[in-house]
């Protein structure tokens, strides 16, 4: 059996590796348009930041590592067509095109930063985008010989690129186009992100909502100035786009496989597209929410290795089913933690449900304790069910713990009533005596009256 994989960084290295271990007398080859296979992209600005100097700890799997289980991996090889009814790929090497015969075919092309179009973003050299290994190495160096950066972005991306760059000295302004840093997040809580930043003394950033790049300016092939949509003027000595990503679909369009409402892949639960022995996995593909059932597009790398192991498992004929996801995410940025699951409250209304939701600021630990911190926490409930919809978190590293328990109570379903009795650990060093949590579920029950 001949399994072809387009695509090798999580979701497409994820697959390859599994269906070996399936099938392995099958033929496995992956193709990618990348330099190097099998790594955590997610990693990339705390390489730049500088956790570790050697961006090889990235690396999950060398090309060398593939080959010795059985597996071909093909570098700076991108795949141009999809023909589903000889049910080959061409393929590009730099030098000319060849056929691939495929039995099996798994899309794993991921996505790609978004590039906005605004005058002189491709005249200049020192204009970066963060996707590839390459990508980071270039920031990284230009990062050690700048003072000034400008980030166009304020979400994941832009906050942790933000920290690694104050935290090596530069002067960093970002600018995002919506009116409140961390769009995902509700409003109140993009408030409270602001505020937490903003609180910093001697801080060497300064941070711009509400206000656009429309233009770019320079001599020769660097930008050495970023001008806004009110006039504003700031000098730079480069600028890295963090202006979102959007899926790679388009051979996959072309092919004539079904495109979701989202631009990405449409795929069932068992990651099959609209053609036979087809599948998708990863940031080209939409999945189902838990919460409602309804297709979204959730670009994350612990997604990508869920789906890439359900397609591996199905292409090999055993039936796996990926149920979905609830966009669970968590970064960080100069000490605050910020992390969500489920549904925003104006998700929530936008979807049909009736929200209501409870904030509390608590310690993350007992008050006495050296290294208390603390989070506000946001808990989201339909007030017609009592449904448990989502939660955000934002503070101290105690944040992230309580939206995880959170994510368990979606995905099981729960009702808050239901929550509210859960027996959770109780010391000094790791929380109140009373969690936060269970704080939060007491005040929903008395607003649901339950």
């Amino acid at each position: 059996m001949n399994i072809v994989i387009i695509g090798g960084v999580a979701a497409g290295a994820k697959a390859a590796a599994k269906i070996k271990r399936l099938l392995p007398d099958a033929s496995v080859k992956i193709f990618t348009d990348d330099t190097h296979v099998s790594y955590s992209s997610c990693g990339l600005p705390y390489y730049i930041q500088g956790n570790f100097k050697d961006y090889t700890m990235l690396l999950v799997r060398s090309v060398e590592e593939f080959k010795k289980s059985g597996i071909d991996v093909y570098l700076q090889h991108k795949v141009t067509k999809i023909d589903l009814k000889s049910k080959n790929i061409t393929v590009n090497n730099n030098f000319n095109d060849f056929y691939v015969p495929y039995d099996r075919l798994i899309i794993a092309t991921g996505a790609r930063p978004f590039i906005p179009e605004v005058k002189g973003v491709h005249d200049y050299t020192n204009i970066y985008i963060l996707r590839k290994i390459e990508d980071g190495i270039k920031i990284r160096n230009k990062m050690l010989e700048s003072k000034k950066v400008v980030i166009a972005g304020s979400g994941f991306i832009g906050l942790e690129l933000l920290e690694a760059f104050v935290q090596n000295g530069l002067e960093v302004t970002l600018i995002e186009r919506k009116n409140r840093l961390m769009p995902a997040f509700d409003e109140d809580m993009s408030k409270i992100i602001r505020d937490r930043l903003e609180s910093i003394e001697n801080r060497s950033f300064k941070l711009i909502t509400d206000e656009s790049i429309v233009e770019f300016a320079g001599e020769g092939e660097n930008a050495s100035k970023v001008i806004t949509s009110t006039g504003r003027e700031i000098e730079t000595d480069f600028v890295v786009l963090c202006a979102g990503v959007v899926p790679n679909t388009e051979i996959a369009r072309e092919a004539g496989l079904i495109i979701g409402k989202s631009g990405a892949i449409k795929v069932n639960k068992l990651m099959q597209t609209s053609a036979v022995n087809v599948f998708a996995c990863g940031d080209c593909c939409e999945e189902p929410h838990l919460i409602n059932g309804q297709s979204v597009w959730v670009p994350l790398g612990s997604t990508a290795n869920k789906e890439g192991r359900c397609a591996a498992m199905n292409a090999a004929g055993i039936y796996t089913v990926f149920e979905g996801v609830l966009g669970s995410a968590v970064t960080r940025c100069l000490n605050t933690t910020m992390s969500m699951t489920g549904f925003t409250e104006r998700e929530a209304q936008n979807f049909g449900y009736t929200p209501i939701s409870v904030t509390v600021n608590k310690n993350d630990m007992v008050a006495y304790m050296p290294e208390v911190g603390d989070f506000t926490l946001k808990v989201v409930a339909d007030k017609v069910t009592g449904l448990l919809l989502g939660g955000q978190a934002v503070g101290s590293i105690g944040a992230d713990k309580r939206i995880n328990a959170l994510a368990g109570a979606l995905t099981g379903r729960l009702t808050v009533r239901e929550f509210a009795n859960n027996d959770f650990t109780y010391s000094p060093p790791f929380s109140p005596t009373i969690d936060p949590l269970l704080d939060a579920m007491n005040l929903l029950c008395a607003k649901l009256g339950c």
